[in-house]
């Protein structure tokens, strides 16, 4: 398969999608970027993610919703597009207990529509971010590919197995390259206000107390966001057929570890408040990268410290004098 220089990425304006579709405007290609700009946080803050990309010429955004076949059609217009990748969902753990009927919509019904407009436009390739969420509860680790997923614990984590699922039958059907990404808590500059490093960090510098839900002992594979996009655009790259692979740093850390990091990059010592641990929290992840090392040369290469000290760079950066 030759380099897609035309590329679509769903969800565009988020975290994620917007330090994506700036390391393909750096590589010389062509992006199109749909995203609809959802009030899970503040819209201001999703245009700002995409500064610099809407005054780059390769650069084309479209306003809409991946579940109206209309937006589809004007992100699919024109010259074709090489690939998708496809970030647009709604997301979190803890907000899918209260609306999982509108995760199950977006998520699933929206990434079924977004897999029927790329059949229809002749795409050849498309990768999906799914979630480490999909393992659910389970002891020792790492977590592999292989492992049995048939046990979710929250709507977030069952809608983002059903999009595997479901892109695995339209591999079948069409022959489209499908790689879905297992993603695992990814974190970095433009990171989302309520992902943990990102609120812990604004609360240590507001001297708030920290909301830590259970006993501290957690343990999370922490993902630096730059890491996390070379693997998605290798994957961008590479056809694999259908694939699932592993998006990790490999390593675990417990979130008193990430206060403590925190704390030393900041230069202040945090509050916390201590709390019950909440449902559909899982107790670790801990990705098994060796798959994606060997199918696409996946190395991620950030500490967690060298990580977490440029997100503190970027965050003093962004905060007003």
């Amino acid at each position: 398969m030759s380099r897609p220089d035309r590329v679509l990425v769903t969800g565009a304006a988020g975290f994620i999608g917007s330090t994506l579709v700036d390391r393909l405007l750096a590589e010389g290609r062509e992006v199109v970027g749909l995203d609809c700009f959802d009030p899970f946080y503040a819209e201001a803050a999703k245009r700002a993610n995409l500064a610099g990309a809407s005054r780059h010429p390769s650069f084309r955004l479209v306003e809409g919703d991946i579940r109206d076949e209309h937006a589809l059609a004007r992100a699919f217009a024109g010259s074709r597009i090489g690939a998708v990748v496809h970030l647009a969902a709604l997301a979190g753990v803890r907000p899918s207990l209260e609306r999982p009927v509108a995760y199950a919509d977006v998520n699933v019904r929206g990434t079924a529509a977004v897999a029927q407009a790329l059949v229809r436009a002749d795409v050849p390739q498309l990768v999906f971010a799914s979630s480490s969420s999909v393992y659910g509860e389970r002891e020792g680790g790492p977590f592999r590919e292989t492992d049995p997923v048939e046990r979710p614990i929250s709507p977030y984590a069952a809608t983002k197995r059903a999009g595997e699922l479901l892109l695995s039958s339209f591999h079948h059907a069409h022959g489209t390259a499908i790689t879905c990404a297992r993603i695992f808590t990814a974190y970095g500059p433009r990171q989302r206000p309520d992902l943990a490093i990102r609120k812990f960090a604004e609360k240590i510098l507001r001297d708030e107390a920290l909301p830590v839900f259970g006993d501290g002992s957690a343990l999370r594979d922490f993902t630096f966001v730059e890491d996390l996009v070379d693997g998605l655009v290798r994957a961008i790259d590479t056809d694999l057929g259908f694939a699932i692979l592993n998006f990790g740093a490999g390593r675990t850390v417990s979130v008193q570890q990430v206060i403590e990091t925190l704390e030393r990059a900041l230069g202040r010592k945090a509050r916390i408040e201590w709390l019950p641990r909440q449902v559909g929290d899982v107790s670790r992840t801990w990705s098994d990268t060796s798959a994606a090392r060997a199918a696409l040369g996946y190395t991620p290469a950030v500490t967690l410290e060298e990580g977490v000290a440029r997100f503190v760079d970027w965050l003093n950066a962004k905060a007003p004098a």
